[in-house]
């Protein structure tokens, strides 16, 4: 007897190929399968007679099969059914392609309903490859506002919306763990009449009414999450800093520039965090030279100086040893060692001896385990596991952990340096990609947030093109003639090699074209995540020296290095990007003080397109661009949240600004009222089971 619990891949025809593609989609249980909502519905409520059909309309028909037959297309290659189907009124023609299975599911005298869109072929009315299912009077695909899921490949809302009526009886079984006082507030229906709604609601206002219902429950158990979550990390302990005025002051002087007002606040804010007995949990918001770097140099020299270590973690080893040359040149008078640990690089600066030197890998990792390493920077080599699984880098006196561009590392990944290795360091994820105030309050509600918004060297200066193929020899041009003047350039591709599947530029091609073609009078490289380290390493390096004159590339630069020429850069395929991405990778140009020219290559044709490109070459501030881009786009499409776990309910309404607000504060009330929910068991019950699902920092 089927249950809630009751695994998919145990019931009869379901079978492993199913199970797989349902796990695609998060569903192993009968309860997850009634869990997975329409995103939205197709209106074919309007049944109507065969003499009042109209070309175009979206309407039912029930009728009787009077002949059928099935050909074959050799042109096409394709099995042609062709079915007709008769009522009191008339008679209409309906073709399905590649279904030669529908001969044995339609026999004469059968009674059929349909829906679809009437279309005219010479002048006759037809139905070309309609929805269909046999006649009975609990119609599922046909006559009513039928419901259209999230899909994957082999996987159709058909199958999807007879799977989930046939189980849908067990709604009754499901426990409402909404409080009743929330349902009277906001008139919510009880949990068992929602789902029947949600799935095939009569009208769409009914359909409306029972998804802000699991639209709000759903952002109940993600705040609850988050607000409980911020509580769990107020209960451990963690290091102390204590706070010396005269050294930040010297620290602060040893920068090439001066700190403005916000790098001082936010470097406040941290330090005041560090200052409490349990741990640091912030993030840092900045575009891309607002100085984010300086604040994590800061803050890591001051943990040195109480002799205790900070581990900086960047996504890739290019960054990585930007940051370990960066920490070096600025902190190299206060005397502190500091080390590089990456697959390809073991670096260790000796303050003793005053010099860099190159280690063996278990060198340096005894130099970390001693203690005698006080500021490691690497990559993911910092978090690798033995063959026995144990940490096979080890810490001495670990207090700090700074993630560069947080969203790069997976959560399992920052995890084992916040909870499974090492005693509650504290915790600043710093990113260059802003995030909307909505998703602040939702997906790193469990954070604190410090914005960095000013630039301390001064405003980069940017001009934004948008450029149309008719345009792209004329920009040629112009590149050619900054090349001339000492610029250099980034011609940025959204994928490495050409793909079947992929109408986009690639940047393999892009190169060859440029280097044998269009600028072959310039040195021309190509740089892209899947050559070596060392590779990666020995080409920025050439381009830094300007051996190259053009770095074609992936996004890998987004978080590349610092190129004082590098001031003109090409975006392919823009329309492939997401507004916040473009303005991240636009970032590295237009610094210390130099004009940045930005191209916006694009060859798309639509207007929604065009108009998201002008406004992101319009516009300079990250904030609103990212807010236009969820607007657009939708959370999904930002980079961390699409594999977050959130169900996608609640992920279609990450930019309702005012509900998160709204249910914030009831989350709040509710943990007053109960702080470990023990008063509210069916949400707490419900809580676990969610906690399960999301994959969130």
């Amino acid at each position: 007897m089927a249950n809630l619990k009751t695994e998919l891949k145990t019931l009869k025809g379901i079978g492993e190929n199913y199970t797989k593609k349902l796990n695609k989609l998060g569903i192993k249980t009968i309860k997850n399968l009634l869990m997975h909502f329409p995103h939205r519905y197709d209106d074919y409520s309007r049944v109507t007679k065969i003499v009042d059909l109209k070309e175009e309309e979206m309407v039912s028909v029930h009728g009787i099969v009077s002949n059928i037959k099935m050909r074959r297309s050799f042109y096409r290659h394709q099995f042609i059914t062709e079915v007709k189907i008769g009522d009191d009124t008339g008679e209409v023609k309906i073709t399905w392609f590649n279904q030669p299975y529908l001969t044995n599911t339609f026999k004469k005298g059968t009674k059929i309903s349909i829906a679809g869109k009437a279309t005219a072929v010479k002048n006759k009315i037809n139905f070309i490859s309609p929805n269909y299912e046999l006649w009975s009077n609990n119609l599922v695909h046909t006559s009513r506002l039928v419901p259209i899921y999230p899909e994957t490949r082999g996987l159709s809302s058909k199958w999807l919306r007879w799977r989930i009526h046939s189980f849908l009886y067990l709604a009754k079984n499901i426990t409402d763990y909404l409080p009743e006082d929330l349902k009277k507030k906001y008139g919510f229906l009880p949990i068992c009449e929602a789902l029947q709604n949600i799935h095939f609601p009569d009208n769409l206002k009914q359909a409306n009414i029972a998804r802000n219902r699991f639209v709000f429950s759903e952002f109940l158990l993600l705040q609850l999450k988050m607000l409980l979550e911020h509580e769990a990390i107020k209960s451990k302990k963690s290091f102390v800093l204590p706070f010396n005025k005269e050294l930040t002051q010297k620290i602060v002087k040893s920068f090439p520039f001066k700190l403005g007002y916000d790098q001082k606040k936010v470097a406040w804010e941290i330090l005041k965090d560090m200052q409490k007995s349990y741990p640091m949990h912030r993030l840092l918001e900045g575009d891309v030279g607002t100085g984010k770097t300086a604040v994590a140099i800061l803050i890591s020299a001051l943990v040195a100086k109480q002799n205790k270590q900070t581990v900086i973690m960047a996504p890739t080893e290019i960054l990585a040893s930007q940051h370990f040359e960066t920490f070096l040149k600025i902190l190299k008078t206060f005397e502190l060692p500091i080390a590089l640990l990456t697959r390809s690089l073991t670096k260790f600066y000796d303050p003793w001896v005053e010099e860099v030197r190159i280690l063996k890998e278990i060198e340096l990792k005894k130099k970390i385990e001693s203690g005698e390493a006080l500021i490691i920077i690497g990559t993911h080599s910092l978090i690798a596991t033995s063959a026995k699984k144990t940490p096979s880098v080890k810490f001495n006196s670990l207090v700090l952990v700074v993630i560069d561009e947080q969203h790069r590392f997976g959560v399992e990944q920052r995890a084992k340096l916040l909870n499974e290795y090492y005693e509650a360091p504290h915790f600043l994820s710093m990113t260059a990609t802003p995030i909307p105030r909505s998703l602040a309050l939702t997906v790193y509600s469990n954070l604190n947030i410090s914005i960095l918004k000013e630039f301390p060297t001064g405003k980069r200066k940017i001009k934004s093109f948008v450029v149309p193929a008719r345009k792209r020899l004329n920009a040629y041009e112009f590149i050619r003639e900054k090349i001339k003047q000492g610029n250099q350039t980034y011609v940025i591709c959204p994928i490495i090699k050409e793909s079947e599947k992929m109408d986009a530029k690639a940047a393999e091609e892009e190169y060859k074209k440029l280097k044998n073609d269009i600028f072959k009078e310039f040195g021309v490289a190509l740089l892209h995540g899947r050559l070596k380290s060392k590779e990666k390493e020995e080409i920025m390096q050439d381009f830094l020296k300007g051996k190259y004159k053009i770095l074609v590339a992936t996004s890998v630069v987004e978080v590349g290095v610092d190129v004082a020429n590098a001031n003109i850069m090409v975006i392919e395929g823009a329309e492939r990007f997401g507004m916040a991405q473009i303005h991240q990778l636009r970032g590295r140009i237009g610094r210390r003080g130099k004009q940045g020219y930005c191209m916006l290559f694009t060859s798309s044709s639509s207007r929604a397109t065009t108009e998201r490109l002008k406004y992101l070459a319009k516009f300079d501030d990250g904030f609103a661009l990212a807010q236009k881009d969820l607007e657009i786009r939708g959370p999904g499409q930002l980079i961390g949240i699409r594999q977050s776990g959130i169900p996608d309910i609640a992920m279609n309404s990450l930019d309702n600004l005012y509900l998160i607000k709204q249910v914030r504060s009831e989350a709040e009330q509710i943990l007053k009222k109960s702080k470990n929910l023990k008063k509210y068991p069916n949400l707490l019950s419900e809580l676990s089971e969610f906690t399960e699902k999301i994959h969130l920092e």
